[in-house]
């Protein structure tokens, strides 16, 4: 039985579109093309506003000669070349509630988190930060977590970080998602931490420590996604076999599966940082313009 509500990436962006209220993204650092081709492409789907912080010189020279009919459509702030002032500037754009989400324009992601885990002028909450990555397979839309804030978590941690993929899968819809705990065996083993953690984590989901979701692990990979595999190995699980959430031991297996996904798989992908004030979109340089718009429709659902 499949859990999640929507099917594919167009599906999220219909449910955005419905919204009456439009979410405004901050942009830090805006000065790039794809950062500004992205509020473009938001701005014409009707999916999101934009605040462009950065150079404002530079900002608009892109909009003059890439995006011509756009001249005067975006507010601008302008903090000159100062990447470390355009994300203090962007940060604070959030917390006077002119924007809901941040976006990583030109900016490091460790400047901007710099930026929004400011103890005085940040976005902190006291909750740990986690990322949590959409993959559009070409059956659904899958959940990994966390492959690219926390290194190695704690069991603390962990927990935290499954509630954030949680609040995620029922931004996109999907009211009790079914998380896997991943490691690279179904058992217990007291030589791995991580097959320990996921014990005691779906424990505490069948006692309801854990709610609105339905945990269980460790589960292998192979035991996660596929039914056949679960049965075969006499796996009796709620969660086997037909994962919403995939939550990885460490950022090593999540950095590395998340790139197979991208490169071998060509899955699209969308990711927004849960935990803080307001959705943090950390997107790389390198993404194009739609991964970075997907990204955006993405923050605005999980900022609802």
């Amino acid at each position: 039985m499949e859990s999640f509500m929507i099917k594919n990436f167009n599906e999220m962006l219909n449910m955005v579109k419905e919204n009456e209220v439009k979410k405004t993204v901050v942009i830090a650092a805006a000065q790039t093309d794809t950062a500004i081709e992205a509020a473009v492409l938001a701005k014409s789907e009707n999916l999101a506003e934009s605040i462009l912080v950065g150079d404002k010189n530079s900002i608009e020279d892109i909009i003059k000669k890439q995006f011509p009919e756009y001249e005067g459509r975006f507010q601008i702030v302008d903090t000159g070349k100062d990447l470390n002032k355009a994300c203090a500037q962007s940060v604070s754009l959030i917390r006077e509630n002119a924007g809901q989400i941040i976006l990583k324009g030109k900016a490091d992601t460790a400047l901007l988190l710099k930026a929004v885990l400011d103890k005085e002028n940040g976005l902190r909450t006291g909750e740990v930060i986690s990322d949590v990555l959409a993959y559009e397979s070409p059956e659904r839309v899958l959940l990994m977590t966390d492959g690219g804030i926390n290194l190695y978590p704690d069991l603390n941690e962990k927990i935290s970080i499954v509630k954030n993929a949680v609040k995620v899968a029922h931004a996109l819809g999907n009211p009790m998602p079914k998380v896997a705990l991943l490691a690279a065996v179904e058992v217990v083993n007291p030589k791995m931490q991580c097959t320990l953690d996921a014990s005691v984590i779906a424990k505490m989901n069948h006692r309801n420590q854990i709610a609105q979701c339905i945990i269980d692990g460790p589960l292998a990979f192979d035991n996660a996604i596929n039914m056949d595999a679960a049965k075969m190995k006499g796996i009796d699980s709620p969660v086997a076999g037909q994962a919403d959430i995939l939550v990885v031991p460490n950022i090593e297996a999540g950095n590395i599966f998340g790139k197979c996904l991208t490169y071998y798989c060509q899955w699209r992908v969308a990711h927004v940082v849960m935990g803080t004030k307001a959705p943090i979109l950390i997107a790389s340089r390198a993404d194009n313009a739609e991964t970075k718009m997907l990204c955006m429709a993405m923050g605005a659902l999980s900022a609802n």
